[in-house]
């Protein structure tokens, strides 16, 4: 098993209306997937670079679905994906959103007042390690589906607001396979955890 993991990504993404109904979403980036947190121990095998074009069709104002590419080098050379795009959401004091953009984002929440945010939700993500296995280039992956609490506080009016989470890591397969086409859609999961405690915290700056 693996007990460390870094995953250090940077992205820029791009967001343009193309007329009435239809916007384009566009993104590159580059990131390090590592088996250890030492970062003297970062090569060019743990670095992988991503991109993604993505149409996006505005059924309604809270409605939108799209389709399009994601392009990465998981494999050690470039490889196409598709990519799938799905936000819906409701305004109010109450509000739902669901969205299926970079993982899975579901949640239920409420707006006590101008500065504090309190959700109930459901995400599903992922982390990678690229190593070296029995002499083979292989992915190490281990996949999450967490529950529970999300507060949100807004600091002042900088627009930057403090967010997190308290609930259950609910189901957590990992993996092993061989880093090529064949390893990668024949990979089944070799582990499984229990049930745990998940807390988090981060940090949003809306410009």
């Amino acid at each position: 098993m693996v007990s460390e993991i870094m995953n250090l990504q940077l992205g820029i993404y791009h967001l343009r209306p193309l007329n009435d109904r239809w916007s384009m979403r566009a993104s590159v980036g580059m990131g390090v997937f590592t088996p250890s947190i030492d970062f003297s121990k970062i090569s060019f095998k743990n670095v992988l670079a991503s991109g993604s074009i993505v149409f996006i069709r505005h059924l309604k104002a809270n409605l939108a679905i799209g389709g399009g590419v994601a392009i990465n080098s998981t494999l050690g050379y470039p490889m196409i994906f598709p990519a799938v795009y799905l936000k819906w959401k409701t305004q109010g004091k109450f509000d739902v959103n669901i969205e299926l953009v970079e993982g899975l984002d579901v949640s239920a929440g409420y707006v006590f007042n101008d500065r504090f945010k309190l959700s109930y939700a459901l995400e599903m993500n992922g982390q990678v390690a690229l190593l070296k296995k029995d002499g083979k280039d292989a992915i190490f992956s281990h996949q999450y589906i967490v529950t529970g609490f999300r507060p949100e506080v807004k600091l002042g009016r900088t627009g930057l607001s403090m967010t997190g989470m308290a609930g259950l890591n609910l189901y957590r397969p990992a993996a092993y396979t061989d880093r090529t086409l064949k390893g990668v859609f024949a990979g089944d999961n070799d582990y499984y955890f229990t049930v745990s405690p998940y807390a988090s915290v981060g940090l949003k700056m809306k410009f």
